[in-house]
């Protein structure tokens, strides 16, 4: 599959690497590769980001997913979820950074390293860039780019799609900024 990846492509795995290594992140994460492409200049996806207005609002993409690896990964639907069972997350998490400190919750692990010295990927990121690959695929197109990693990070649920949503980025608005829409969603 890494064969098939287009130069910005490569530059996001890169760069996803080298934020989850400043992180002191155990894998490389889904949040991660959005960080590195929002890194990007010149790219579709860096069109796409500019298009929605999301790189003029990078701090507020930042401290959203903060907040949730505060709440332990947690995405606001997992928490209006628990509040109809009657569960506060915002004071659970409080009371135990009370007592354990701030970011208590956040997970921190020693880093994997394969036997090549690589970061490893987490299972949502490897995930991720499967879906890369069907979305790829379902266009027709004969590479993986940027752009079909960002679709596969609204395509899957969970806390990176939730900040790209309510930031204006759903699979369907960045397709249309990098497309011109029409094309179907890829399973």
């Amino acid at each position: 599959m890494f064969e098939r990846f287009t130069k910005d492509a490569r530059e996001v795995v890169t760069g996803s690497a080298e934020h989850s290594e400043r992180a002191g992140a155990d894998s490389i994460t889904e949040e991660h590769l959005l960080l590195a492409m929002l890194d990007q200049e010149g790219t579709r996806t860096a069109f796409a980001f500019a298009s929605l207005g999301i790189t003029d609002r990078r701090g507020s993409v930042e401290k959203a997913l903060a907040d949730a690896r505060r709440r332990g990964g947690l995405s606001k639907a997992d928490e209006e979820a628990l509040a109809g069972l009657g569960i506060d997350v915002a004071e659970i998490v409080s009371k135990i950074e009370e007592t354990h400190g701030a970011g208590a919750l956040q997970v921190v692990r020693k880093p994997k390293r394969w036997w090549s010295g690589h970061r490893a990927f987490s299972p949502s990121a490897k995930d991720t860039l499967e879906k890369s690959l069907r979305i790829a695929v379902g266009r027709g197109d004969r590479h993986i780019g940027g752009e079909h990693f960002l679709l596969a990070l609204t395509a899957r649920p969970g806390v990176v799609a939730e900040v790209l949503a309510e930031h204006g980025a759903t699979y369907e608005a960045v397709e249309r900024a990098m497309f011109g829409g029409g094309a179907a969603r890829a399973g």
